[in-house]
């Protein structure tokens, strides 16, 4: 079977990895030291000891990332940065909800993950790899996934928009955001491809053009940067913002929709708002009452800081703070506490409580949590947790909280 699938391509690969000798050494050493594995080397003939490193450390990290790959046999690895600089199958499954038509097409291709869950959701899906060797493994593997609906091709993504006159439902491009001369960039300007100086070629193609950004990206640069933004997906993962997608349509005038997701075991976090509305609301303020709220990290990434508190009937406890508080519990899109005490930030009266251990957060507030432990003596863990901010009369103080599961 192996044989027969190998006649189907002309790799330029080390089609020897995939042995099952190989196979098993790879699989027999995931939680091998790879510092040993370098001295001692490996006794094939057909494949180097860093080509088999190479293996070990990419599927390693394809684990718990990418664990339809990590599970399927014979799948072949590039090395370990392009795992590190793909999506995660959870935040491919979330992009490929948003979208859905006849075809569409990756500009930027990648090691293929998000054409994987496109393929869920189009009829053809096609892969543009600039990377030779990136695009042959890209196909290798989908053949192993058993996808029959993608097309491979070793191209520029752009250069290949420019030589069809193909429409198409969709347009994904997620460009690179390591610069030859500049380094590590975060504007659309500076990244590869320049997005915003081809934006008139893509809309040749297709109405919809969905962007996937760092998260470090200001969101209103981004708008600066771009046309025609429809709606921007604020996207985290257990409370880690990792990306950000930006959904443009071809003439769209209207305001701007941000919506936030928060993807969790279990249950998923969601929150969205106008833009236009941020900017206009003003939040009604309060001392801290009985219970506290504190906004995923994607609520706070999309700024929607006066919306919260509006859509949600609760108040907040200063401009600066971006912590809320209610008398009556609600469900809230974060973490939730019940207010055990109100104390000013003093360092005797703190240390009349006699707190050994806690968890602390700052918000608003002139001290690190690094200086706060220090000051004060306080562990990290246990069950307590410590604000240590501003309220609404300018007053710094600490709440003693326990969080609310």
């Amino acid at each position: 079977m192996l044989k027969s699938l190998l006649k189907t391509f002309s790799f330029t690969l080390n089609t020897a990895i995939l042995n099952t000798d190989i196979q098993n050494f790879i699989n027999n050493h995931l939680q091998s030291n790879i510092s040993e594995i370098v001295l001692k080397g490996t006794t094939f003939d057909a494949v180097t000891t860093k080509e088999l490193i190479e293996q070990i450390e990419a599927k390693v990290k394809c684990e718990k990332k990418l664990p339809i790959w990590f599970k399927t046999p014979l799948i072949y690895y590039p090395n370990k940065l392009n795992i590190e600089q793909t999506s995660s199958e959870t935040t491919a499954d979330y992009k490929a909800s948003l979208m859905h038509g006849k075809s569409m097409i990756d500009v930027t291709g990648g090691f293929g993950v998000d054409c994987y869950y496109f393929s869920k959701q189009f009829d053809l899906v096609t892969h543009c790899e600039i990377d030779k060797k990136l695009s042959e493994i890209v196909a290798h593997n989908y053949k192993q996934l058993l996808v029959s609906n993608i097309k491979t091709i070793h191209t520029d993504g752009l250069e290949y928009l420019e030589k069809t006159d193909e429409a198409l439902d969709w347009i994904y491009i997620d460009p690179s955001r390591r610069h030859d001369s500049k380094g590590k960039v975060f504007l659309l300007n500076d990244c590869l491809p320049n997005v915003p100086e081809h934006l008139e070629l893509l809309f040749q193609h297709s109405k919809n053009i969905m962007i996937k950004t760092s998260p470090l990206l200001d969101i209103s640069v981004g708008i600066g940067e771009l046309q025609f933004v429809k709606t921007i997906h604020v996207v985290a993962v257990n409370n880690e913002v990792k990306e950000l997608l930006w959904i443009l349509e071809d003439g769209f005038t209207g305001d701007i929709h941000i919506k936030t997701i928060n993807l969790k075991h279990g249950s998923d976090d969601y929150f969205e708002f106008q833009l236009k509305d941020e900017k206009s609301l003003e939040s009604q303020y309060s001392q801290p009452l009985t219970y506290l709220y504190e906004p995923n990290t994607a609520i706070l990434k999309a700024g929607a800081f006066n919306t919260v508190p509006e859509k949600l009937s609760i108040f907040k406890l200063h401009k600066h703070s971006h912590l809320y508080t209610s008398e009556s519990l609600i469900p809230f899109p974060g973490r939730r506490f019940k207010i055990e005490n109100i104390i000013p930030y003093n360092k005797k009266e703190l240390k009349q409580l006699v707190i050994t251990k806690a968890n602390i957060t700052t918000r608003n507030f002139p001290e690190t949590v690094e200086q706060i432990r220090k000051k004060l003596g306080i562990k990290d863990g246990g069950d307590l947790y410590l604000f240590f901010t501003t309220d609404t009369d300018g007053n710094k103080i600490v709440l003693v909280c326990n969080k609310i599961k």
